[in-house]
């Protein structure tokens, strides 16, 4: 490994130490160990979920999202996964669901070019309750997520490209790929499925065609890194 991806997940608790007073003494320090380790951080991943559709705690997660951009732009990550808002079932509130991550993601675009660091918003998926199976949401069909960031239309938000979620929703990875192209796909979540669950298990491990994923990268000339996770 010659990059990490600084995961803020923990974020989300008051508790963690990275939210108090100090937290840009506590960044500076850590990149200063992985300087002298000889690692760099290529992207990080913001709290989540990014919305519960209660006003406060939107507010509060809002401001700790702010708060993950600005660490990861001083551990020196290019970009910082940021997942869309889909507390609505997707099947019956999609375009409202895009009327709101439009605002969520144009409120963030500032802070971005403030802190220099990209937004990668990512595709997900849901789970269909009644049936105990796997549903699409925000972004998993790739002519939605281009429209995700063609709408926004700015070079601070890009596209993570989850490989396990596509699989999960029945998506083709290689060909979500090849639409995407390397200008909007500039980073990858990288794991392995049994098209059941969300494994997160190694590439070849379980059932995702991994030669089929790596031909269409070739094929976009796709410029970003290969992170596991």
């Amino acid at each position: 490994f010659d990059a990490y991806d600084m995961s803020l997940f923990k974020m989300k608790s008051d508790d963690y130490y990275l939210n108090g007073n100090n937290y840009l003494s506590e960044a500076k320090a850590l990149r200063k160990h992985a300087d002298s380790l000889g690692i760099v951080c290529n992207q990080s991943h913001a709290p989540f979920p990014s919305s519960a559709g209660d006003k406060e705690k939107d507010k509060a997660t809002f401001k700790k999202i702010v708060r993950a951009m600005e660490i990861a732009a001083v551990l020196g990550a290019k970009s910082i996964v940021v997942h869309p808002k889909q507390h609505l079932r997707y099947a019956e509130h999609p375009d409202e669901l895009f009327n709101m991550n439009m605002e969520f993601y144009n409120r963030l675009i500032p802070y971005a070019e403030k802190f220099g660091i990209k937004i990668a918003t990512e595709n997900m998926w849901q789970r269909n309750n009644g049936a105990k199976s796997v549903t699409d949401s925000t972004c998993s069909r790739a002519w939605e997520f281009c429209k995700y960031i063609d709408t926004v239309n700015s070079k601070w938000l890009v596209g993570c490209l989850d490989i396990g979620h596509t699989s999960l929703v029945g998506a083709d990875t290689a060909e979500f790929i090849r639409t995407m192209g390397n200008e909007r796909l500039q980073a990858l979540h990288v794991h392995d499925t049994d098209f059941i669950s969300d494994l997160h298990t190694l590439p070849f491990t379980q059932k995702i065609d991994y030669i089929a994923v790596c031909k269409a990268l070739k094929e976009i000339n796709y410029k970003g890194d290969i992170t596991f996770e």
